[in-house]
C-alpha cells in the first residue's frame, strides 16, 4: 500500500510556467481563491460555454453564483494552458456520473483533469495518462460526525476513528472524507460508488495511504493519495492512479 512524501508549500506560478512541467507520472495540483481569484471575475465568467451560463444563472444566492462562476471560470483558465486552447473554446463531454473531460474532437486526449470547491476555496488537479480525483471540504461542526462515519466509511475507518484522540476525530473524519471523495471522483463514479468497499487511512498527523480496494491490498498499491491541510480548516485530497506520483503543487497567480 503506497504513501507518497509531498512538499508542504504551494509554489506562486503561472499556468503558462507550469504546464509544461506536466509529464506521464506526475500530478499538477492548483490551489485558487474563489472569492479573490487571480483574474477578474468577469474575464473568468466570460470563458463559460451556455450550459455553465444557465447553471449559474440559477443560484439563488450572488456569491454562490460568483463562486460557481469563477471554478468552472479557472478550470477552462488552467486546462487551456495545459491543452494549448483558448479557454472558450474548449468543449466538454460528461462521463455517466458527470465528470468533465476534454471532447474527444479536440487534441491532447491523454490530459485528465478534476475539479473541486467548497466555501470559497477550490482545487484543480491535472495529469497525463492517469485518472485523478480531487477534493476540499471546509471544515464545520458536524454533531453526527460518528454516525456519519459508520454510513459511509468501511469498518476498519471507523475503528481507526474512534481509536483516535478525541480532539483529533474531527481532522480525522475530514482527512478520510476527502481521500475517500478524490479516490471516488478518479474513478468518475459519482454518488453510485459504495463507499464501504475500499479503505484508506485517516489520521491526520500521518501520510496518507489507500490501504485496500475491495478487500484487495494489490489493488490499492496502483494508486497514490495526497492528504494535507492548505489553510487553516480547509482539507484537501488527492487521488491518481500512479504507484508512485510526483506531485506538484501550485498556487495561481495572474
Amino acid at each position: 500500500m503506497h504513501s507518497d512524501s509531498f512538499p508542504s508549500t504551494w509554489h506562486r506560478s503561472t499556468p503558462e510556467q507550469a504546464a509544461p512541467g506536466l509529464r506521464a507520472g506526475h500530478a499538477h495540483l492548483w490551489l485558487v481563491s474563489l472569492d479573490e481569484p487571480p483574474l477578474p471575475h468577469d474575464r473568468l465568467a466570460g470563458f463559460l460555454d451556455d450550459d455553465e451560463r444557465a447553471r449559474a444563472a440559477r443560484f439563488r444566492f450572488e456569491i454562490h453564483r460568483r463562486r460557481f462562476e469563477a471554478g468552472r471560470g479557472l478550470l477552462r483558465w488552467l486546462v487551456a494552458h495545459y491543452a494549448g486552447f483558448e479557454p472558450a473554446s474548449l468543449r466538454w463531454r460528461h462521463g455517466p456520473h458527470g465528470k468533465p473531460a476534454l471532447d474527444g474532437a479536440q487534441p491532447a486526449p491523454s490530459l485528465e483533469f478534476n475539479l473541486s470547491h467548497s466555501g470559497g476555496w477550490a482545487v484543480v488537479g491535472l495529469t497525463l495518462d492517469a485518472v485523478i480525483g480531487v477534493d476540499v471540504e471546509v471544515a464545520r461542526d458536524i454533531p453526527e460526525l460518528m454516525e456519519l462515519a459508520r454510513t459511509n466509511f468501511s469498518a476498519g475507518e471507523v475503528r481507526e476513528l474512534q481509536q483516535l484522540h478525541p480532539e483529533l476525530q474531527a481532522a480525522g473524519f475530514f482527512a478520510c472524507w476527502t481521500r475517500k471523495e478524490a479516490y471516488v471522483k478518479a474513478l468518475g463514479a459519482g454518488l453510485s460508488a459504495p463507499l464501504q468497499d475500499f479503505e484508506v487511512s485517516l489520521d491526520p498527523q500521518q501520510p496518507p495511504t489507500m490501504r485496500s480496494i475491495g478487500g484487495s491490498t494489490a489493488a490499492a498499491e496502483h494508486w497514490s493519495l495526497l492528504g494535507l491541510q492548505p489553510a487553516e480548516g480547509v482539507w484537501l485530497a488527492a487521488a491518481v492512479n500512479l504507484v508512485t506520483a510526483r506531485w506538484q503543487l501550485f498556487r495561481a497567480v495572474p
